[in-house]
């Protein structure tokens, strides 16, 4: 195992298949900084918290230092993306395969990025890397079903806590402040969003930054032969290429995305703003803490449309929300059957 940046180079450069799925991991890692991380401190702007180029450089730093401190303390979210689909044999079809999945991941994302459509790029990873073992083993034979139920169960778990626990902060804010001058109470709440937003960022780090390194193990484990343990350390070269590189893409910001989750879907008070950030914050620790592998997209924007729908119905942007569903439901069948076709395109190849 290379577990030194010296003999990670040296697989590189002995392998051209383990270069190329590398470099299509390392490219998704880009991307899911540049449009998944803005959706942690989206509403921000909207509040005018803070302004757009301090919360991308918030989310920049926390996504940095969550990669970093979550995975010198756990590398469980990792094993999941290791476990998640059997590659089989150790050759090259199976590195080509891995990356065919991991270009997926990437094609898909950004196409939603381009479109201001904020999808989970997790459920993108795992979907892409699926379909792409399906196409290389030929059945789903192959997929595990106790990883897949672990992710669905944390999409679930996350999208109930942050929806259900925005609606509740938001109603209970209104019931204690009513009395008060909302102008006043501003301030309180606008520090209590960035205190959420960074919250969001850093478990954003944590949660997907084991996921991309996840796969680079993988792609190592399959390069030399070797079936994946049931447990593994993560190098500190990793630790930090996976922080750097989420950190860098984070730094462009996807503010399409921004605008239509901290805009366009719910028009937000301060604390409308407050009580979706502490929401989705408490939904990803909960979450992180447990060992599930959940989106920071699905958990911000549930956390949106709890505060919207506490406001009334009338209040949220319906016909955004319902983009935003397609887009959701789409992720699982669509980046999953492209990573199928890419898989069987490298083969040929």
């Amino acid at each position: 195992m290379a577990h030194s940046i010296a003999d990670f180079w040296n697989l590189l450069r002995s392998s051209p298949a383990l270069a190329g799925a590398v470099l299509a991991i390392v490219a998704a890692m880009f991307v899911n900084g540049w449009t998944d991380a803005p959706n942690a401190v989206s509403g921000c702007p909207a509040t005018r918290a803070l302004t757009p180029r301090q919360a991308v450089f918030m989310a920049a730093v926390m996504n940095f230092f969550g990669v970093l401190a979550m995975s010198f303390v756990s590398s469980h979210l990792a094993m999941i993306v290791i476990r998640i689909a059997d590659f089989g044999g150790h050759t090259r079809e199976t590195l080509s395969a891995l990356a065919a999945g991991m270009t997926a991941a990437v094609l898909w994302s950004a196409a939603a990025g381009a479109g201001g459509l904020p999808v989970s790029k997790s459920h993108a990873l795992f979907s892409g890397i699926t379909g792409a073992a399906v196409a290389l083993e030929g059945g789903f034979a192959v997929i595990s079903a106790a990883e897949w139920e672990r992710l669905l169960a944390g999409m679930v778990l996350s999208i109930a806590v942050g929806f259900i626990g925005s609606y509740l902060i938001a109603r209970l804010t209104e019931f204690f402040c009513c009395r008060m001058d909302w102008q006043k109470t501003a301030p309180f709440f606008r520090g209590g969003q960035i205190c959420g937003s960074a919250a969001i960022a850093f478990l954003h780090g944590a949660q997907d930054g084991q996921k991309y390194m996840g796969a680079v193990m993988l792609a190592v484990f399959l390069s030399q032969g070797m079936e994946p343990p049931d447990s593994t350390s993560l190098p500190v070269w990793l630790i930090i290429l996976t922080s750097v590189v989420i950190a860098a893409g984070t730094s462009l910001g996807g503010w399409r995305i921004v605008r239509s989750l901290g805009f366009r879907l719910v028009r937000m008070e301060p604390y409308h703003g407050f009580a979706a950030d502490i929401a989705a914050a408490l939904s990803l620790l909960l979450s992180t803490v447990a060992g599930y592998p959940v989106s920071t997209t699905h958990t911000k924007a549930a956390a949106v449309l709890g505060v919207g729908v506490s406001r009334g119905w009338q209040a949220v942007n319906w016909r955004m929300g319902l983009r935003i569903l397609s887009a959701w439901l789409l992720t699982f069948p669509g980046c999953g059957l492209l990573g199928y076709l890419l898989a069987l395109l490298f083969r040929l190849i």
